[in-house]
């Protein structure tokens, strides 16, 4: 069981930069695969950014692919989604998720991930 809480979220002027983190709970944190999902009002909630649990494989939507980076800190229990010149667009609402087991092909499925957290607003005013 992985119990997860994000913070971060905030509003920011277009072009600006923000950190989200996600807490987890839990001894087999390191075990995850973790990724952060957005959901705008009126759309479907959608893939982000992912993380293998040792650190070493990443990978990300082409809408944020050389703007956003994402990492994790074990010792911490702690994912991060750096967001950099961020958008109008990029406003919604940021989920972090967790997968006890998942594959390349299902890596941006939300449908691959257990574990979600409460979710943290993002506004990015033009």
């Amino acid at each position: 069981q992985v119990q997860l809480v994000e913070s971060g979220g905030q509003l920011v002027q277009a072009g600006g930069s923000l950190r989200l983190s996600c807490a987890g709970s839990g001894r087999t944190f390191n075990t995850y695969t973790m990724g952060w999902f957005r959901q705008a009002p009126g759309k479907e909630r959608e893939f982000v950014a992912a993380i293998r649990w040792s650190g070493g494989s990443t990978y990300y939507a082409d809408s944020v692919k050389g703007r956003f980076t994402i990492s994790r800190d074990n010792a911490k229990s702690t994912v991060y989604l750096q967001m950099n010149s961020l958008r109008p667009e990029d406003t919604a609402v940021y989920y972090c998720a967790a997968s006890a087991s998942i594959t390349e092909s299902t890596m941006m499925s939300k449908h691959a991930y257990n574990y979600w957290g409460q979710g943290t607003q993002v506004t990015v005013s033009p």
